[in-house]
């Protein structure tokens, strides 16, 4: 009988489910750390007496971390497992959390927001993988975008946290304690991550290729009944028979084009600007209103958040029947045209509060189009296109390459967007929304002509399109 991945096998969704949930807490993990320190930097600046260099390097060094983080965990998750390196991001978070919330100078703060950074990269990969290698083609993508919900949760939730906390005390308190009260909250859903992973099994996929066929068997029985499991291990064992599990065999000739695929998605997902109001909501407001303030501030993220976190949801919902290149190319051209239309209220309407309102419309259509698709999407399209044996070291290099476009943007924007520049006497503010729409154009081009429709099929099935 020949296996349909397109076809409900009986999935055990009772057992299948709360493995996947516990696998996301790397997610909320990661949006909680990638934005804790938005509601703590100030206070942070007062305490420890920062200049911007060091304002902006306390900021910037967890990116750092998430690139050193992908880099390490690829070689991890390939010869020890892909649980053992969620459990090395959970026992990493942990340290960050605490060893932020008790510096007593900013270098040890650093230290530990870098270490938390590699716990960021090594769960932005070991996550979606692993969600990828255990559950089934059919309902594949739905399981591995609910990482993104974890992850906006994550970040909407320190909005939250953060107001709360910063509402206990005034300024002075907040200066000397509140902003480690912020960090410290970190703690709780570290030390729940860590112990819930030791209930779940390994990857079936890695299993196969450790030589254990029958834990992985057991594991696939549980997830689909035993005509899956054998189905599953042929085609796991028949993929593996021609691989080497090397970085040679992730740089071979067979490997080019979804290597170059997934490094492109990865980069023009970071580069079409979502970080940038992620980051510099609060900034781009302000430039645009007099009135914004820091409720209206915190408002404003709230709504971004919120409309992230609800067409991730459609995601999931669309992402197994409609595929994952229609909701690619819509999602970015969506973007692009949000931003086209920004870029020309920034550069044309003089009245500020006018284009407040405006942008806050586009912004929410830009960001909507994003959480239904390039950034639920790109984490799936990531977890499937490589092979298994070398899928630790082939996600890693992208995972990598997202989190150096993740900097690059982080650190250029302030420079395109400072009063005096260049850019702004051309065009008023508007020169980084064109530079965004032009790759979210990039990004629909490639997708169109050169990224494979994966929906409804198997691991082993993708990885024998790229042989043909």
């Amino acid at each position: 009988m020949k296996y349909n991945s397109n076809v409900d096998t009986g999935v055990n969704l009772s057992y299948l489910i709360p493995i996947c949930l516990v696998a996301t807490l790397g997610g909320l993990l990661f949006g909680y750390d990638t934005g804790v320190i938005s509601g703590a930097i100030e206070s942070l600046t007062v305490r420890f007496g920062l200049d911007d260099f060091m304002k902006g390097w306390a900021s910037g060094c967890v990116l750092i971390g998430c690139a050193a983080g992908v880099l390490l965990v690829g070689p991890i998750s390939d010869r020890f497992g892909r649980k053992k390196a969620l459990v090395l991001a959970a026992v990493l978070f942990l340290l960050s959390a605490i060893g932020t919330a008790l510096p007593k100078d900013i270098l040890t703060f650093i230290l530990f927001r870098f270490l938390g950074g590699v716990g960021i990269g090594i769960a932005s990969m070991s996550t979606p993988m692993y969600i990828a290698e255990i559950t089934p083609g059919h309902m594949r993508g739905r399981m591995v975008a609910v990482n993104q919900i974890a992850i906006m949760g994550g970040i909407a939730a320190t909005s939250f946290i953060n107001y709360f906390i910063a509402g206990c005390g005034d300024q002075a308190w907040n200066v000397a304690i509140g902003w480690r009260w912020m960090f410290a909250i970190g703690i709780v859903p570290a030390v729940a991550f860590l112990l819930l992973l030791i209930r779940i099994p390994e990857s079936p996929r890695w299993l196969v290729e450790a030589g254990r066929g029958d834990e992985a068997h057991d594991i696939l029985t549980k997830v689909g009944g035993s005509s899956f499991a054998n189905i599953e291990i042929s085609g796991i064992r028949e993929s593996l028979s021609g691989e080497k599990g090397s970085w040679g065999e992730v740089f071979s000739k067979r490997l080019r084009l979804p290597l170059l695929l997934g490094i492109s998605l990865a980069i023009l997902q970071q580069v079409t600007g979502i970080n940038v109001f992620m980051y510099f909501g609060a900034t781009i407001f302000k430039t645009m209103s007099q009135s914004t303030g820091v409720n209206a501030g915190l408002l404003q993220q709230i709504v971004i958040n919120g409309s992230c976190t609800l067409f991730t949801i459609i995601a999931i919902a669309t992402v197994d029947k409609w595929g994952r290149k229609p909701l690619m190319i819509i999602g970015a051209l969506g973007m692009g045209v949000s931003l086209i239309a920004m870029g020309l209220m920034a550069q044309l309407l003089h009245d500020p509060t006018a284009a407040s309102n405006l942008m806050l419309i586009f912004i929410i259509l830009y960001i909507a189009c994003f959480g239904l698709s390039v950034g639920p999407v790109v984490w799936v399209i990531l977890s499937e296109i490589f092979p298994t044996a070398v899928r630790g070291r082939a996600l890693g290099l992208a995972t990598f390459c997202l989190w150096i476009a993740d900097y690059l943007v982080t650190q250029t924007f302030p420079m395109m967007d400072a009063k005096g520049s260049w850019f702004v006497a051309k065009f008023n503010h508007a020169f980084p929304f064109y530079v965004y729409a032009a790759f979210c154009v990039v990004l629909v081009l490639i997708v169109w002509l050169k990224v494979p429709e994966t929906k409804g099929k198997s691991l082993e099935e993708i990885e024998k399109s790229w042989k043909g």
